[in-house]
């Protein structure tokens, strides 16, 4: 919604005499080494930064940041209202926005006719706020598709964050550590999130030899321990313990975390999602001092991979992000996700008798659709319809139509071709499409990989989640998935 003012203000701040970041974005290009939409990510990110001064969204929303250049003396409106939006810029913000074009029409047609007919019954700064989440930091979201890399522009954030907060350490809207979260249904991601960011070039975004300083500087540490630690007067926790220690004034730290494991675990949400911590047990108390010490950490950015805002889970975490925040610790908060789409849409009322629907995802603040991602670099699928077939025919004939052109190709970085078969549920995988392959097509178990999260009946031995993240290197000698 908000993302194309925001692209074409970033691309007018970009060539204008007041952009101080010119000479880095064409460093950064000139590397060659990041994709389209992660520059264009950088640039957005550095333009919220630097030219909005890191501020939420909605404040900047309110004081006209993004006013897109609606002229009202060309506007069929009455005097009243006119009046009114000349001179109350909150209202003029809402009214600008409402009227942006999809396919020829205005993007939210009732605010617009709620604004030019009642101007005075709406309290805009309200309304904004609850288009934001009502939220008082900033809140982006990158909304890139799988494969653009976005963990890699994690890692480009965090530099790019240190770089201009090691030139000027007393500026707030810079971090000086940070916290990746990955949410509970992405458990098997933290450590290969980790190394990617562990192992990002940071001169790929930064000139020497500043880049190499502060590879030097940065520290990780994953909290994901579950035992008790030995006995410690600073916390019970050991995950808590690994924070205590960095305390108070910690420069370059990153830690990566389950969300839910560490955090969200042992807090509910009462009907007003004002968070209630269990303090019960031990385990409790632990989740309840891991919380507050992460809360003590200055100039915190959190990235949060795969974010939405629709789930229970991550309602729970914006709360206790919100908590994180009253005690002014949160410098930014990154969320990265392949669609801007809520499951449900959101209302928002805006007069007792008309709410407002929204179904994207209001903070993204950068979109890069999946189908410009095909266009551009990934790879452009060749699509075959299966007329008549059962689901193992299908899985047949892809099988020898992938043996028969690919399956003895090795690839200039020594890979080999892989072909996979999705299954639509464990049970499937398990007990017929596995057993298929190796009794009526005769493949050798070796070359096959079973990947799944597991359920009650069905799990995974553990190393068949570092087969899954190995696929891409010459190592793998995994055919079938």
């Amino acid at each position: 919604m908000l993302n194309q003012i925001i692209r074409n203000k970033t691309i007018q701040w970009l060539q204008s005499s007041d952009c101080a970041i010119l000479e880095l974005i064409n460093y950064i290009k000139s590397k060659g080494e990041l994709r389209e939409p992660q520059i264009e990510a950088i640039e957005t990110f550095l333009f919220l930064k630097i030219k909005g001064q890191n501020k939420p969204l909605w404040e900047l929303f309110a004081s006209g940041f993004f006013i897109n250049g609606t002229d009202l003396t060309k506007l069929n409106i009455n005097q009243k209202a006119r009046e009114y939006l000349e001179n109350n810029v909150s209202a003029f913000s809402l009214f600008d926005f409402s009227r942006q074009k999809i396919d020829g029409k205005s993007l939210l047609p009732n605010l617009e006719k709620e604004i030019t007919e009642n101007p005075t019954s709406l309290n805009y700064e309200e309304i904004i706020k609850k288009l934001f989440y009502n939220v008082n930091y900033s809140d982006y979201l990158m909304s890139l598709p799988m494969g653009s890399g976005k963990t890699y522009l994690m890692g480009a954030f965090i530099y790019l964050d240190l770089y201009f907060a090691s030139i000027e350490p007393d500026n707030k809207n810079f971090a000086h550590n940070f916290l990746v979260l990955i949410p509970s249904g992405l458990k098997t991601s933290i450590g290969p999130s980790l190394r990617t960011i562990e192992d990002f070039d940071p001169s790929w975004v930064i000139p020497e030899p500043s880049a190499s300083h502060l590879k030097k500087i940065l520290k990780f540490d994953v909290l994901d321990e579950s035992k008790s630690a030995k006995q410690s007067n600073k916390a019970r926790n050991p995950n808590a313990q690994i924070v205590n220690e960095c305390l108070p004034n910690p420069f370059g730290q990153v830690f990566v975390v389950n969300a839910e494991k560490v955090i969200l675990n042992k807090i509910d949400l009462s009907e007003q999602l004002e968070l209630i911590e269990q303090d019960e047990d031990e385990e409790d108390k632990k989740a309840n001092e891991l919380r507050a010490l992460i809360g003590k950490i200055p100039n915190l950015s959190i990235l949060i991979d795969e974010v939405h805002h629709a789930a229970k889970s991550d309602i729970k975490l914006r709360q206790v992000v919100n908590r994180w925040n009253a005690k002014g610790s949160i410098t930014t908060v990154l969320g990265f996700s392949g669609t801007p789409y809520l499951t449900s849409a959101e209302k928002i009322e805006l007069t007792t008798d008309d709410t407002l629907k929204i179904s994207e995802i209001t903070n993204t603040v950068y979109y890069y659709p999946l189908t410009k991602a095909i266009e551009s670099f990934l790879k452009k699928p060749t699509v075959k319809i299966a007329d008549n077939l059962s689901h193992l025919q299908i899985v047949k004939q892809g099988v020898e139509d992938f043996n028969n052109t690919y399956g003895t190709l090795i690839y200039e970085n020594e890979t080999i071709a892989k072909v996979a078969i999705y299954c639509s549920n464990i049970e499937m995988l398990e007990d017929e499409i596995y057993p298929y392959l190796q009794s009526e097509l005769k493949i050798n178990p070796d070359e096959i990989l079973k990947f799944h999260g597991g359920n009650k009946t069905y799990s995974l031995p553990v190393e068949n989640e570092l087969e899954f993240k190995s696929l891409d290197t010459k190592l793998s000698k995994k055919k079938y998935i």
